[in-house]
């Protein structure tokens, strides 16, 4: 009997150290992941126009002003330039590129500061792959630190964005 008692002893002993240290554990991990951004989404509509700027270097090389209007989620204004190159003009297979930077200038779900997107378009006849990021170390204002990508839906004429963000913890 007394053979049982010590072992169920160490046994309750290695139990309470076990969930001792799984407590401490989870503390610790609960710490590191407090300050740790988590992904957010903002979505809404956007008023674009693009201003061609002619330069008369190549008919298959453009250049444009970006002034965009955002509302939702994020409430603000972009404004860019655009460079493009292709056969644009070739008809429904058409294939192209183009990029861009945008500063926008805002508040993004309560938070208010600027932020810069660059933008990757290529259209392989007709096909169109789009990216856009923000690039890094823009943030300023309560938007320093932001990371994330944002894309672009165009329904009936109409423009919206979907964008998925990360930020620090606000202080």
């Amino acid at each position: 009997m007394k053979k049982h008692s010590v072992h169920l002893g160490m046994i309750s002993m290695m139990c309470a150290f076990v969930c001792l240290s799984f407590a401490a554990y989870s503390q610790t991990q609960a710490t590191a992941q407090k300050g740790a951004p988590t992904t957010m989404h903002a979505a809404g509509p956007f008023d674009v126009k693009l201003a061609p700027q002619d330069d008369k270097i190549d008919p298959s090389l453009g250049r444009m002003t970006i002034d965009k209007q955002y509302h939702g989620d994020l409430e603000g204004t972009g404004k860019g330039q655009m460079l493009t190159g292709g056969n644009a003009g070739a008809g429904p297979k058409s294939s192209g590129v183009y990029v861009a930077i945008e500063k926008v200038s805002g508040t993004l779900k309560g938070r208010s500061g600027t932020f810069i997107l660059y933008h990757t378009g290529i259209m392989t006849q007709g096909v169109p792959q789009l990216s856009i990021t923000v690039a890094p170390d823009s943030g300023t204002g309560q938007l320093a630190g932001i990371t994330g990508k944002m894309d672009i839906i165009i329904k009936d004429g109409k423009h919206s964005y979907d964008f998925e963000y990360m930020l620090p913890e606000a202080p």
